[in-house]
């Protein structure tokens, strides 16, 4: 039985593997959320392109507006995407709206709010001694600078920034195929009437799901009976060329019973075993196999151990680092065992911007509903502890840890 770190190392190997499979593609800007970028993006224009005003007022000079009141003849209008087209003379100013091209001359706007206007004149009622409310070409960025970098996750807001930058389109890595292998005669898909001693199958919606979210292409082989011949079969229809799987993953079949076929399955097909066990809590008998560049990473049947083995080895193998964070206990907490454990447990930032954290009580490998209620796991080395509230503790977010640190009026 290896240690988590270790496990974790022979995790990352197999993930170099992965990536020499994985080619790049042109994605349409829309649809490259959740992909990994493959070359950094550059900007194809400046933005903003020329300097451009960040309010509605008049643009002026600041020579004719060091003693106020003063009158300014009005000359024209600077629209958004409608230049004014002339410069701006001595006495004069040009009416402008926000996102408007600064006319040239012109060094400074004034607020609408502390102007007046009679006819084609217009009175500023401010100083200023130095230029405001222009945005100036640049500011957010230049024509060629990297807008985001390769190996960027492709979210939301970086679509945003893209799209700015006038790219329509991103090279990306074509996402991982993943083979989802449930196992057990007991198990039935979700909706199924069950007779006694069948279970539903939540463990294949769930990772399917959680994969998904990660930006995996995910292919459910089903449900393997427990017999090497229909166990071998959905191997061979993973590694098959309508399918080509880069990762399998069995569920269940991992342990030392007599229906527990899973590895003796692979190895007869000439996967060569890297771990078969790994000291963690809940989650032992998870095991990772290879072949000429494919993986297996196995995962235990039981739903808590199959999660928490998906989010500490899976997401890594996927090039995903794990991002612990650290927060303080609110609750005490008892000495752990040999194992490194993971506990399911919930977070909090405070008004002060103090990050709290407490484990469930129910820790059961067979229970999902704390995963439901969990936004982290606690880490807990071997040995460690026994920990008192307020200690400082390792923390890895299933989410956002996201909570508002003010009260708003």
């Amino acid at each position: 039985m290896i240690s988590v770190e270790t496990a974790l190392s022979h995790i990352d190997n197999a993930a170099r593997d992965l990536r020499k499979r994985q080619r790049i593609m042109a994605r349409p800007l829309k649809k490259s959320v959740r992909h990994e970028l493959a070359h950094d993006v550059k900007a194809k224009l400046t933005h903003p392109p020329a300097d451009m005003s960040a309010m509605d007022g008049y643009a002026v000079k600041l020579a004719d507006i060091q003693a106020v009141p003063c009158p300014l003849k009005l000359i024209g209008e600077a629209r958004a995407g409608q230049p004014f087209s002339k410069a701006l003379g001595a006495g004069e100013a040009v009416r402008i709206f926000t996102g408007g091209v600064i006319p040239r001359g012109a060094d400074s706007v004034i607020i609408q709010e502390n102007t007046q206007i009679s006819g084609d004149i217009v009175t500023i009622m401010e100083t200023q001694d130095s230029p405001r409310h222009i945005r100036r070409a640049g500011l957010d960025f230049n024509v060629g600078e990297v807008l985001i970098s390769a190996g960027t996750r492709i979210s939301p807001r970086h679509v945003a920034v893209a799209a700015a930058g006038n790219i329509a389109q991103m090279d990306v890595l074509q996402p991982l195929k993943i083979a989802l292998l449930s196992n057990g005669d007991e198990l039935k898909p979700v909706g199924h009437d069950l007779k006694s001693g069948q279970i539903i199958n939540s463990n294949g919606p769930a990772l399917t799901a959680l994969l998904e979210s990660w930006g995996a292409q995910v292919i459910d082989l089903g449900i393997a009976a427990d017999n090497k011949d229909d166990f071998t079969a959905r191997i061979k229809q993973a590694e098959s060329s309508s399918i080509d799987a880069d990762i399998i993953v069995p569920i269940g079949g991992a342990s030392v019973g007599d229906h527990d076929l899973a590895k003796p399955s692979f190895t007869a097909q000439g996967y060569d075993i890297v771990f078969s066990k790994v000291a963690v809590r809940p989650g032992k008998p998870v095991w990772l196999a290879q072949k000429q560049g494919r993986v297996v990473l196995g995962l235990p049947g039981n739903p808590a151990s199959a999660l928490v083995c998906a989010h500490i080895f899976l997401r890594p193998l996927l090039g995903q680092p794990l991002g612990f964070v650290t927060a303080r206990l609110s609750r005490d907490m008892a000495k752990n065992g040999p194992r490194e454990s993971y506990m399911r447990g919930h977070a909090q930032i405070n008004s002060s911007g103090q990050m709290s954290v407490h484990a469930f009580p129910r820790q059961d490998s067979g229970l999902i509903t704390p995963f439901a209620r969990a936004n982290v796991l606690l880490r807990l080395p071997p040995h460690s502890g026994p920990w008192a509230a307020g200690d400082h503790i390792d923390i890895l977010p299933l989410t956002p840890l996201i909570a508002p640190l003010m009260t708003l009026p």
